[in-house]
């Protein structure tokens, strides 16, 4: 069973900082892709970064500024996905949401959080 549950959102002034944390749990080994999407009201769910056995992507609106990371338990039961948000406008004002890809037999499968609020204004 693969779970994922993230965190760390919130009010935050432009300019400003915020860090998100995506918990997943279940055998890692079955987890390849992980990514941070966001969606605004009234617009299109996109990519934000996604890192891939340690190599990261990052869309163009935050490329600079985002900093995607991952961690796995030495257990491989849990891995924690960070994304530090520098700079952050406005603009970024989303519901974030966390993506796992399966793998092996969980290959084709995405497990999603909840989403956690990020509201950037004065």
């Amino acid at each position: 069973q693969v779970q994922v549950v993230e965190s760390g959102g919130g009010l935050v002034q432009p300019g400003g900082s915020l860090r998100l944390s995506c918990v997943v749990t279940g055998r890692m080994s079955n987890i390849g892709t992980m990514g941070w999407y966001r969606q605004a009201p009234g617009k299109e769910r996109e990519l934000v970064a996604r890192i891939t056995e340690g190599v990261t992507r990052y869309s163009d609106s935050v490329l600079g500024r985002f900093t995607v990371s991952r961690d796995i338990a030495s257990d491989g039961a849990k891995s924690v996905m960070s994304l530090e948000m520098r700079n952050l406008t406005p603009e970024d004002t989303a519901l974030y949401s966390c993506s796992a890809a399966g793998r092996n037999y969980l290959r084709g499968r995405d497990f999603w959080g909840q989403g956690t609020q990020v509201t950037v204004s004065s």
